[in-house]
């Protein structure tokens, strides 16, 4: 069984406006992980990925692309946190 991982990841470039987070809430929920994502006030975008340590780092770097329309020009990831309380991936406001 595959370690579980928890990652808050900061996503930049032209990825508001090009429905970066329902891919990323499809995408992550295609995999079975929890988590969230959201709009940041400074055009990025930010998403907690929790899960399998492998899933999660396939969804990292699947969001080093994106869903077309999207320029990523950095992906941060940032270790640990809190695993979110429900197992389901959500939309949030920014």
């Amino acid at each position: 069984m595959s370690t579980m991982r928890t990652v808050s990841v900061i996503i930049q470039g032209r990825v508001q406006g090009v429905s970066y987070r329902a891919w990323t809430q499809a995408e992550a929920r295609a995999r079975g992980l929890s988590g969230s994502v959201r709009n940041r006030n400074d055009g990025s975008v930010e998403a907690l990925f929790s899960g399998p340590a492998d899933v999660v780092d396939q969804m990292v770097a699947l969001c080093r692309s994106g869903p077309p329309g999207a320029r990523v020009s950095d992906v941060a990831v940032h270790e640990g946190g809190d695993p979110p309380e429900t197992d389901r991936f959500e939309i949030l406001r920014g």
